[in-house]
């Protein structure tokens, strides 16, 4: 049975030319939590059930909603996609979920959004399969439990702590997505490129996957402008080329972005490495502060660029003497 999509939130460009997986074997990454999504889907499967309610978590990009589509595809159900804000209303939620088939599985992304008068009419559809409306006004108004098919809901979250006690204690299944390996990236360059008609060394796969972020949806992005690259230039994609359109992209070995580049270049030229306030640092990068929080400053952490203090933030001692020598080299010369 094929999926039903009711919306994605991806680029057309994505819906078109990425390779989406349709079974397990097919997925790159996650070993661990495959192998125990694959038991379960396989277990509700042979009990003609539905699956356990499932809340995956983690960063974005990681494949939440592509692991949702493929236990939809195991299972032999369909997959309804939306998004938390999207569901403003309680009779929006009512309408979906009263047009669920036996087993189908609803997929919520940026769950944690979800207003809270829509996220209650949840917890009697997850655990008794019922939905409660209210019909009329004022004094004539009268509460009616509606059966609903028994259904799986899965959530997806970048924000698993936000998200309320009682709607998490009714998720039976609760996981988390980690970052991945520079090797995990580079399989899935070369996967995605095959689909793409595109060939690439997998030296060349390697470089791309270690600038991604440890993120799927960013590797498939590089893998993309590359290709547009090479077939507007004619030119083989190997190692030395990758290397040419990283730099034409702006982005570094690392990963580093122009934006990325530019917070450390400021915190070195200015603030000597820091302390330096978010506040300040924004207003010197041109972002505002929530972004530079958001999108940049996790990459940064983790890559042991940046550290913050009960001061502001800071770059490390380690990491200080090599971006001066970077950055101050490029002023000199």
């Amino acid at each position: 049975m094929k999926p039903l999509v009711l919306d994605l939130g991806e680029t057309p460009e994505e819906r078109a030319h990425d390779f989406t997986p349709q079974h397990f074997e097919d997925y790159i990454g996650q070993k661990e939590l495959k192998e125990k999504l694959n038991i379960y889907t396989q277990a509700a499967k042979m009990r003609n059930e539905p699956l356990d309610h499932l809340l995956l978590f983690g960063p974005p990009g990681l494949g939440k909603t592509t692991l949702s589509m493929i236990m939809g595809h195991v299972m032999g159900v369909n997959v309804r996609l939306c998004s938390g804000p999207m569901i403003e209303r309680t009779g929006d939620l009512v309408g979906i979920l009263s047009s669920l088939q036996p087993r189908d599985i609803f997929f919520i992304d940026e769950i944690h959004r979800m207003p809270a008068s829509v996220e209650e009419v949840l917890y009697s559809a997850m655990e008794q399969y019922r939905v409660d409306v209210i019909i009329g006004q004022g004094a004539g108004a009268k509460s009616v439990s509606l059966p609903i098919n028994p259904f799986t809901l899965v959530g997806a979250t970048t924000k698993s702590g936000i998200i309320s006690a009682p709607l998490r204690s009714r998720f039976g299944i609760i996981e988390r997505l980690d970052f991945y390996t520079d090797e995990e990236l580079r399989d899935i360059v070369l996967q995605s490129a095959r689909f793409l008609n595109l060939t690439i060394t997998p030296d060349a796969a390697l470089m791309i996957g270690a600038c991604s972020r440890g993120t799927p949806r960013i590797a498939k992005k590089l893998i993309r402008r590359v290709r547009d690259l090479s077939q507007v230039r004619n030119m083989d994609v190997d190692k030395s080329f990758v290397e040419q359109s990283l730099k034409f992209l702006g982005i570094d070995h690392d990963g580093l972005t122009a934006v990325d580049t530019m917070i450390l270049q400021k915190m070195v030229c200015h603030f000597n490495g820091g302390p330096v306030g978010l506040d300040t640092l924004a207003s010197l990068v041109g972002e505002d502060a929530d972004t530079i929080e958001l999108a940049y400053e996790p990459y940064l952490l983790r890559k042991g660029y940046l550290e913050k203090t009960p001061r502001g933030r800071q770059i490390p001692q380690q990491m200080l003497a090599h971006l001066v020598k970077r950055f101050l080299g490029q002023q000199i010369l």
